[in-house]
């Protein structure tokens, strides 16, 4: 695989390179957690691989609490399962 650091990025679960349409990103602006479907937020950004099971593991872990520095709600988590469950479909 030719790294392009333009298209790839490493998610904070599996700590694997992917093409970043294969994860999702969850941003930090001003104290505040955004599911940032577009990718296209201003901030502090964490990677998630599009896959249930890592998802799963990432809110069992405090992945993303550890990666934006703050406090995430579960809430976060649950939107991601939802956006991945219409993908699926």
């Amino acid at each position: 695989m030719n790294y392009n650091p333009q298209f790839y990025r490493l998610c904070i679960v599996s700590r694997k390179l992917f093409a970043k349409n294969d994860l999702y990103r969850i941003v930090k602006v001003n104290n505040t957690i955004y599911f940032d479907k577009n990718q296209n937020i201003k901030g502090r950004g964490a990677y998630i691989q599009k896959n249930l099971s890592i998802i799963q593991e990432a809110q069992k872990r405090h992945s993303l609490s550890k990666a934006l520095r703050m406090d995430v709600d579960d809430s976060i988590y649950l939107e991601l399962i939802q956006a991945l469950s219409k993908e699926r479909r």
